[in-house]
């Protein structure tokens, strides 16, 4: 019998299952598709020779990661590519406002008005990023905060909604590129804890950049997969769990899966009935025949750019995508550039590039049209360099990864208070009503994004049951 059984091979579920292994357990990873990966693959999805990260690509969280930096990852493989700009946000009129490495130059990009401002509210944290980053994503309700002075003064100004924070801008530059942070969990802008969220994204790139994994986001899962069989792990691929009985005997099952699909496979029942999935995103590859032509000098040298007129039309458009159940007419956009920083992901002088803006959860339209007037408002002349487009709606990345009920890539809305108590409200999120069932998909704290830590929450939480009945 297996110490542990885990149940999808994204990163939650393998971080969970290194986890496991590095602490003596044996275990087994199952996984439906024919790589490993689940948020984080690379494929040929265009043209030969143009990899493209089919979901997420650049990765603040993934490098910032108290999962991964403890392990030895780039032994095996993964390398971490730092562009030249973590992220800029472009303008009509042909400007940009940035974010940097730097605070100061950050600040600057803003305008005088807010740059003292945008320092006031960044930099008193950065110097405790590491430890305020551990009370985030730890194990949430159960352990201490290893610093609750700076945890709490960082509630005080991230727990209100994020429509809030932006009135201390006077100018719009820092309130459209706050709102676009904000945008990254695909949650309306006047949530609460929303403030938080822009607040986390600009601290990670302040810490340590956004950056891109060389080859493309499957080098972390491929390094994941490396050490787990290092610690003697095994992974099984193209193997799909309808039930519990198509598993081997074990001591406990770990799901890297959404609520909807443990409740079915383990007999649960509606356990998780009142879950809520949120907007889709509507994602498009480009196999472009050389860089994207920004007007602005700034975003051709960032790997990721936020492409959005203002806070109101962000607002907008993410309104129209959570509550109107409609898509935007003029869609906020989230765009990454990989081969700016890694020219291994396409031929010689051609580029990869997708965007993707939002739309209601199950929709079947098509938003390539909107998406590209968006690019051409910044970007004049891009259609003239793409030489293919692979495009996926809802209804193609729920056929991709399982996980995106609806098209949801963040496995769940991340607004309200089900951004920190999911996938229920409980002490030990990671349990379920079945005694040797675990759940440790971005279902569960501290959430969406390539990060491994609610992989390795649940760990902790499997090993302690585990050792309570040796």
């Amino acid at each position: 019998m297996l110490d542990a059984v885990v149940v999808g091979a994204g990163p939650n579920g393998l971080t969970a299952a290194v986890e496991l292994a590095r602490r003596g357990f044996s275990v087994a990873v199952f996984e439906a598709k024919g790589t490993v990966g689940g948020g984080a693959r690379t494929a040929e999805l265009t043209l030969p020779g143009f990899r493209h990260d089919p979901c997420s690509a650049a990765h603040p969280l993934g490098i910032n990661s108290p999962a991964f930096r403890a392990m030895p990852l780039d032994r095996y493989g993964l390398e971490w590519l730092q562009p030249p700009l973590p992220m800029a946000h472009p303008f009509p009129d042909g400007t940009a406002a940035v974010l940097s490495r730097s605070v100061a130059e950050t600040a600057a990009s803003f305008g005088p008005r807010d740059a003292g401002t945008y320092r006031r509210l960044i930099e008193p944290f950065l110097p405790q990023w590491d430890v305020l980053l551990r009370d985030f994503m730890s194990l949430p309700m159960s352990s201490l905060p290893r610093d609750p002075v700076t945890l709490a003064r960082f509630g005080l100004a991230g727990l209100p909604p994020s429509t809030w924070l932006m009135r201390r801008f006077r100018d719009e530059r820092a309130r459209a590129l706050f709102a676009g942070l904000v945008a990254h969990v695909i949650a309306p802008l006047d949530g609460i804890i929303t403030g938080g969220v822009g607040m986390v994204f600009a601290l990670a790139a302040h810490a340590r950049g956004w950056p891109l994994a060389r080859g493309g986001s499957q080098s972390i899962s491929d390094a994941l997969a490396a050490y787990l069989k290092d610690l003697g792990g095994t992974v099984h691929t193209d193997y799909e769990v309808k039930r519990l009985d198509d598993l081997p005997p074990a001591r406990a099952y770990v799901f890297d899966t959404s609520p909807t699909a443990l409740a079915r496979i383990a007999g649960l029942g509606r356990v998780y009935a009142g879950y809520r999935y949120g907007a889709s995103a509507f994602k498009i590859d480009y196999a472009l025949d050389g860089p994207v032509p920004w007007t602005a000098e700034e975003p051709r040298t960032a790997g990721t750019v936020q492409v959005g007129a203002s806070s109101k039309e962000i607002g907008a458009a993410l309104h129209a995508a959570s509550r109107e159940g409609r898509a935007p007419d003029a869609p906020f956009l989230i765009t990454v550039q990989p081969s700016v920083v890694d020219p291994s992901r396409a031929p010689e002088g051609k580029h990869v590039f997708w965007a993707y803006g939002h739309v209601p959860n199950g929709w079947n339209g098509d938003l390539t049209d909107a998406i590209e007037r968006q690019l051409e408002r910044f970007a004049p002349g891009f259609r003239d360099r793409v030489l293919a487009r692979a495009t996926a709606g809802p209804p193609e990345l729920a056929a991709h990864n399982a996980n995106y009920v609806g098209g949801d890539i963040a496995c769940g809305a991340a607004s309200g208070l089900q951004l920190l108590l999911r996938p229920k409200l409980s002490l030990s999120p990671y349990t379920t009503p079945h005694p040797a069932v675990f759940i440790c998909s971005s279902a569960t704290p501290p959430g969406p994004g390539v990060h491994g830590m609610s992989g390795h929450n649940a760990a902790k939480a499997v090993w302690r049951r585990l050792r309570s009945q040796a």
